[in-house]
């Protein structure tokens, strides 16, 4: 005779495993995300600082490109840089317009930089700023004689290597962390002559901006490279960083028209420094939970009695739809019998509702792709029509490009085999349509796009536009010119598209008929879409038609705003 083992202590064991092994899975997966969670936070924060910086210092050194452009191309400043005569003459000379055309960009530039030039003409008076061996306190300017820098090392290298209108690093800038825009003045007689050299040199931090978003504390280091030749122009953070770079991730931003690149090295302590704290918090969370979990466990099991009351449990379950649950008992009693029997029926009930479900599904899909398969066997029919009479009358300019044009419709049609395309696709898709139409046309009709831009990443279903507009093409046609209005707005949970034409209209009769019969010829595209439309999202949505004999047509196509929520769980429609 076997021992006696209360039902309720039996579960008890197997609940509080399911329990420990939840808690362990969650309390993972929860760490896990919040980790990534906060590291890619701490990326993207980097990431958009850099960009950031990459814009202010691109956009100081364009301005900084334009100063010494303006000085280049000033026909009076030419001039001025090859005067010759007396001192007096000359002195109003640099006063009229030298100094003026110097000092003017210093005061319009919202950091400190100097501005030097080396001129060629002894006659000149020459200016001496501050020490420009010290960093940059205000911005100043610098008139000096070329013969002072001629023959430095950093002057033969640009000469020598014909180098003009760059930016480098020369004389003390890199000790002071300047750069330099080097720019050579040629006269404007000749275009040869070289009549002086403008350098405008700037300080690094400053056209780096702000630091704020580079903890230089949490071990970040930010560097700026000149790819060209490896050069390590500017460096803000730890200097040993270059020997750990295995522990540590590496982001780099292009400044664009240059060889300069903004790096940022930054820990991986730094982007997991939350990481033990997390840690703690999970665990402590986790085990709070699974005590919890145990002493409810505990409870409920004393408390649901004996054998009978589960089943009673889950009969009610049963009899209130849900056919998942089965019941599983060891032993050889009445119980186990009645377990098997309720496993079975529930089974087989369940086989039956999913084998009534699945047919409905393959019938739905199979309707989908017929009517998907419908829409451009048919417009291609027309367009390759157009394109037989243009070859026929010699037209090759405009075959060409409705064949360039039918090619970037079906690629849009096609859409990678998916059935949902963004609204600014599907507007792109009835465009290049239009475009097709004005070939054949040649522009004797006019379209406007009236769509609110927070709907454009609203997901439809493709190819729900463009049998509209291609009706309006067949059947609205009046008078020379026709105009035609595509709108789109948002109503709370829905998309209201309209396409609108100032056409001869259609009467109700014929309303009507272009909606109920799916194989005329002259309606079965728009009842397509009506179909399409209601079997995705249900028979709230679809097309209304509004049309005045002799004062046009308004469509109205209602969809929902999360129209990939309609979705089924099948797959995508069929491709073609």
């Amino acid at each position: 005779m076997k021992t006696y083992f209360p039902f309720t202590y039996k579960m008890m064991v197997p609940y509080l495993i399911l329990v420990l092994i939840t808690d362990i899975v969650i309390g993972y997966i929860s760490y896990t995300m919040l980790i990534q969670s906060r590291t890619e936070m701490a990326e993207t924060n980097i990431r958009t600082a850099m960009e950031q910086t990459r814009d202010n210092i691109q956009y100081q050194m364009d301005e900084i490109t334009r100063m010494s452009d303006t000085l280049f191309g000033s026909l009076s400043f030419q001039r001025a840089l090859q005067k010759k005569g007396e001192p007096l003459e000359i002195y109003l000379t640099m006063m009229d317009d030298i100094v003026p055309q110097i000092q003017a960009p210093l005061q319009l530039f919202g950091n400190n930089i100097r501005l030097i030039l080396y001129t060629l003409n002894g006659d000149l008076n020459f200016v001496e700023g501050d020490n420009m061996s010290e960093r940059i306190k205000e911005s100043d300017y610098y008139i000096l004689s070329f013969h002072e820098i001629k023959d430095t090392d950093w002057m033969r290298n640009i000469t020598g290597n014909g180098l003009d209108n760059v930016w480098l690093q020369v004389d003390t800038d890199r000790e002071l962390s300047n750069i330099s825009h080097f720019r050579k003045l040629v006269s404007y007689s000749d275009y040869q002559t070289v009549i002086g050299y403008v350098r405008i040199a700037a300080n690094l931090e400053d056209l780096l901006g702000n630091f704020a978003a580079y903890p230089v504390e949490e071990g970040i280091t930010l560097r700026l490279i000149d790819q060209k030749t490896g050069a390590n122009l500017y460096q803000r953070g730890p200097a040993g960083q270059e020997s750990g770079q295995s522990a540590s991730l590496r982001l780099t931003e292009q400044i664009p028209d240059s060889d300069y690149v903004i790096e940022t090295l930054v820990p991986y302590s730094y982007l997991n420094k939350d990481a033990a704290a997390l840690q703690q918090v999970i665990i402590m969370v986790c085990t709070v939970s699974f005590l919890v979990m145990a002493v409810i466990g505990f409870i409920v099991a004393r408390l649901s009695g004996r054998k009978m009351k589960r089943i009673v449990t889950l009969v009610r379950s049963f009899q209130e739809g849900n056919f998942q649950k089965r019941i599983r008992f060891s032993g050889n009693d009445e119980f186990v019998q009645i377990a098997e029997a309720f496993n079975n029926m529930a089974a087989n009930i369940q086989e039956l509702i999913n084998s009534v479900y699945v047919q409905g599904i393959q019938k739905k899909q199979a309707e989908l792709e017929a009517l998907q398969a419908q829409i451009n066997p048919h417009f291609l029919y027309n367009t390759l029509s157009t394109i037989s009479s243009l070859a026929n009358l010699g037209e090759t300019k405009k075959v060409t490009e409705m064949v360039r044009g039918l090619s970037k419709f079906y690629r849009l049609s096609l859409n990678q085999g998916q059935v949902y395309i963004p609204l600014e696709k599907e507007l792109e898709q009835v465009g290049t349509y239009l475009d097709i139409q004005r070939v054949k046309y040649a522009d004797a009709f006019t379209v406007q796009y009236d769509v609110e831009q927070d709907i454009m990443d609203a997901p439809v279903i493709k190819l729900i536009l463009q049998p509209f507009v291609e009706n309006i093409f067949k059947h609205a046609w009046f008078g020379d010119t026709i105009a035609i209005r595509i709108t789109g707005i948002r109503l709370g949970d829905r998309i209201e598209l309209k396409v609108i034409d100032n056409g001869i209209g259609m009467k109700p009769e014929t309303v009507s008929r272009m909606l109920s019969h799916a194989g005329d010829s002259d309606g079965y595209g728009l009842k397509n879409v009506e179909e399409r439309i209601k079997l995705r999202y249900g028979d709230e949505y679809g097309i209304h038609i509004a049309s005045i004999y002799g004062g046009g047509t308004t469509v109205q196509i209602l969809l929902p705003m999360d129209g990939a929520s309609g979705q089924d769980d099948h797959g995508p429609e069929g491709s073609f």
